[in-house]
Formats: structure tokens, sequence, C-alpha cells
């Protein structure tokens, strides 16, 4: 039977296969290779020879058949068979994605879609926000590049931190120490008056944790602070 196509019908090389194994009512897992190939060379040649341009993956699937052809000429071998499952698989897997495509198509195809033009919204340039003279100053000053003026700073500013007197522990924990000859036991607290510098209270606890450390002050549940037994003694005799 003779087929006339025009290549403008089908989207590419396997459509137009397909379209030949359909009408050609063949099995798709059992085509007739040289048949199928020989109906498509000469559908490519009348539409380039009717003056159509032919697309260039028709034109490819032509050298593929045509190597297929010599192939399938010769006796029978194992490369035969490798390019006739190729075929098949092609064939198969277009022909499964052009019916998912067609019923794709018939469930969406009524969809109606319709969409408005923007709406155009009234622009309001109008900066509503209030702000201090000096925050609008700073902020007018570092979009120029320009920072703002830092206060200069005098001695005096560093007046209270070179000068004040440095404590070491060594002498509050003589004084300490004479503190609790004189008497048999005295409150942690008043070694601690509202008076001290940062350095004498800082100076004053170091020297109590010394002193507990090495056993000659004890401290008791009532933060009653008091010389041990034998360093007592001998505090006393250094006393004298």
């Amino acid at each position: 039977m003779e087929m006339t196509f025009s290549l403008a019908q089908f989207e590419g090389p396997l459509d137009l296969l397909l379209t030949l194994v359909s009408k050609n009512k063949m099995n798709i897992y059992d085509i007739r290779i040289m048949e199928l190939i020989d109906q498509y060379l000469e559908i490519v040649r009348q539409g380039r020879s009717n003056g159509m341009d032919a697309a260039s993956e028709f034109v490819e699937m032509s050298a593929r058949l045509i190597y297929m052809k010599s192939v399938f000429l010769l006796p029978r071998t194992e490369e035969q068979e490798r390019l006739k499952e190729e075929l098949t698989g092609l064939l198969v897997e277009y022909s499964a994605c052009k019916e998912i495509a067609q019923k794709l198509g018939q469930r969406y195809g009524r969809v109606f879609y319709a969409t408005r033009p923007p709406a155009k919204l009234e622009e309001d340039t109008l900066y509503r926000v209030h702000h201090s003279p000096e925050i609008l100053r700073q902020a007018l000053l570092a979009a120029k590049g320009k920072a703002v003026p830092q206060k200069t700073v005098s001695q005096q500013n560093f007046e209270p931190l070179v000068s004040a007197p440095v404590v070491s522990v060594s002498s509050r924990i003589v004084h300490l120490l004479r503190g609790l000859v004189k008497t048999t036991g005295r409150q942690l607290q008043s070694f601690f008056s509202t008076g001290c510098t940062r350095s004498e209270t800082v100076a004053t606890f170091l020297a109590v944790l010394e002193l507990v450390r090495a056993g000659r002050v004890r401290i008791d549940e009532d933060q009653q602070l008091s010389l041990t037994r034998e360093h007592r003694r001998g505090e006393v005799v250094a006393e004298e």
C-alpha cells in the first residue's frame, strides 16, 4: 500500500515511525525492520524532492536507519538484535509519552484561564516619620561621608585610673592578722568597710582566701573570722 505523507504533519522522526507501524498494523514489539526502514526513507526522500527542507532530526534518523538496513543485509548477528531492540525501545517510550500527552490534553484542554491587568495603586511618597534635629544632622553627615566629631579626651578623664593607689595582697594579709591577734574573732564583713576603695576590697578578699588556704584562718558558719590555735600562739609571740 502506497503511503504519501508530508513531514510537516509529524512532530519528529519517532512520530513518523510510529505512524508507519500503526498504518501497517505491525506489532510494536515485533516490527518488520526492512519494510519500516524503506517506507520511512521514501517519505523523507519525497519530502526533500518536493522542495521541503527536511528537519535535521529526520535526516539524522535516516542515517541511523540506513546503517541498520546495511547491518540487516548481512547474515544474522548480535548487532542486528541490539539495533532492533534499541529502535523498539524508542518507539515504545515515545508511544507511552504520546498517550499520556493526549490524556492530559483532554483533561485540561477545556480549562479556561482568565487574568486581569494588575491594579494601579496610587503612589504615596510622603515620609511620615518624625525625627529629632540631631538625628537628622547625624544622618546628613553620614550621607556626606563625614564622621560625627568626637569629643576631645582630656587628662582628667584618665586621672582616676592612673592615680588610684595600688594595694598589695601581702599588706592586707598583715592587716588581717593584726586585727585577729588583738581580738578572739571578728566578723568577716568588718574588714570590708564602705570607705574602702576597689583595690583595697579586692586585695582584702584575696588575702582572706590565701589565709584560709594556708590554714592560718578559719571561718565558721556565722561568718566569724578567727585564727587557728597553732597560728594564734605564733602570731601572739610575734606581736609581743
